[in-house]
């Protein structure tokens, strides 16, 4: 294709105008960035040199109080959290624990575990099951038709020609993964079942749906990440088996995956005759209580 082509042109004219915006965007976030990076700089130096009652008179108490009240809602917070966690009841007011743990914990945790020498994996994996907690609390239960299972692709066999991301109807169910198991699990139940390759797609994938409850399947990372990306939207995490080491062909606990699904199904028909479905663990029934 010569450089005259009109093609050319035009999609060449596209990327400079693109990368021209993304250079705009960067230079105004920076600036904006240093701005207000200065201002607070400023800030901490001026306070303690000027002294609050230099500025106000009543500076100092307004300061005061606005810190009294900042400290008894966290306080709150964690103390709902923990009573939450191991009683399974919730403190007066206490209803947006889980934004509070998603918005203001979770980056919390991972900054202190990081300086703790506790890798993210862990506090990621605490996260999930803390969240798992709240939802079961929070939510309610829902119609069949207003529940998403949410997969990743690597669940699928890695040696498989069948393209599964957009239609995970192409699935021959040969056996060989376990979109087999998870196929008769939404036929069964009625739910939706969907196969995400990422974020966006997952995202992409939830805006169709609009279910009002996702279970989701994946490692510690796109779970947190998921179930942050999606909130209010309450999502139950289940953490996938990882034989071959991360995103190659992974493993779902089929059974422990029903059990949540049925938790949150508003009249489930009997349980399946999976022989690992019985005495399997699930998730707790409200008000149960369980180690965090």
């Amino acid at each position: 294709m010569s450089a005259t082509d009109p093609t050319l042109a035009a999609f060449d004219r596209t990327d400079q105008t693109a990368g021209a915006e993304r250079k705009r965007l960067f230079i105004g976030l920076i600036t904006c960035a240093s701005v207000l990076v200065s201002l607070l700089l400023v800030g901490l130096w001026v306070v303690p040199f000027v002294g609050l009652s230099a500025i106000h008179p009543s500076a100092p108490w307004v300061f005061g109080v606005l810190v009294a009240a900042a400290i008894g809602v966290v306080g709150w917070a964690s103390l709902g959290l923990v009573l939450n966690i191991l009683l399974g009841r919730s403190l007066p007011f206490s209803r947006r624990l889980r934004g509070l743990t998603i918005k203001l914990f979770l980056p919390l945790m991972v900054l202190l575990g990081k300086a703790l020498g506790i890798s993210k994996e862990r506090v990621r994996s605490s996260f999930i099951k803390v969240n798992n907690e709240l939802v079961q609390h929070e939510a309610g239960r829902y119609a069949p038709g207003e529940i998403l299972l949410l997969m990743p692709h690597c669940l699928q066999n890695s040696r498989c020609d069948m393209r599964l991301t957009y239609d995970i109807n192409n699935c021959k169910r040969c056996g060989k993964c376990p979109i087999r198991d998870l196929l008769e699990l939404s036929d069964y139940y009625g739910v939706h079942l969907a196969i995400a390759t990422g974020g966006t797609i997952a995202r992409r994938i939830v805006v169709q749906i609009r279910p009002r409850l996702i279970v989701a399947v994946a490692c510690e990372r796109d779970l947190s990440s998921g179930i942050q990306d999606t909130y209010p939207l309450p999502v139950f995490g289940v953490l996938n088996e990882r034989p071959h080491g991360p995103c190659l062909d992974t493993g779902v606990p089929v059974h422990a995956l029903e059990l949540a699904l049925r938790r949150f199904l508003a009249s489930p028909p009997p349980l399946r005759s999976l022989p690992m479905a019985q005495g399997a663990p699930g998730p707790a029934a409200p008000g149960q209580t369980r180690s965090a």
